[in-house]
């Protein structure tokens, strides 16, 4: 449902949201290597989410990406919708080019509200609190070796 593009700009933005502060800026290759994503793309990915105002940048000797109070309080479809545009939750599962609750496909009734539940959370929750997740063990964004 998602492009790895989405998932990388979620993984990262959930990094920052943990470990970086306006203090504390972390550099695009860093944050790469930590949670293994391509350098060259998630500095590209950053680029956007930075002129979409979803993280913050400066830079300098002391520069790089970190989230303000205001940005820690937006939600994750602000950055899914940002790189992949919201078409794909509004598509049918299995690809039908017309699937409504109306006309639904095979799989229409499981998925829709699948569908809805997933919106909803990505939505109502910041990424505040998706990072407050992580940092209590009961969810993870990158593995530990």
């Amino acid at each position: 449902m998602l492009s790895n593009q989405s998932k990388y700009a979620i993984r990262a933005v959930l990094y920052l949201a943990i470990y970086s502060s306006k203090t504390n800026k972390l550099g695009s290759k860093k944050v790469a290597e930590l949670i293994d994503i391509p350098a060259p793309f998630l500095a590209k990915i950053f680029q956007t989410l930075t002129r979409e105002k979803i993280i913050s940048s400066t830079k300098g000797p002391n520069g790089g990406f970190y989230l303000t109070k205001e940005e820690l309080s937006k939600n994750l479809m602000g950055i899914i919708e940002c790189i992949d545009g919201l078409d794909s939750f509004k598509s049918c599962f299995v690809g039908l080019p017309r699937c409504s609750d109306e006309n639904p496909c095979a799989i229409h009734h499981i998925a829709s509200p699948c569908r809805d539940v997933l919106i909803k959370e990505l939505t109502e929750r910041s990424i505040a609190d998706f990072a407050e997740d992580s940092k209590k063990g009961k969810s993870f964004i990158f593995l530990k070796t």
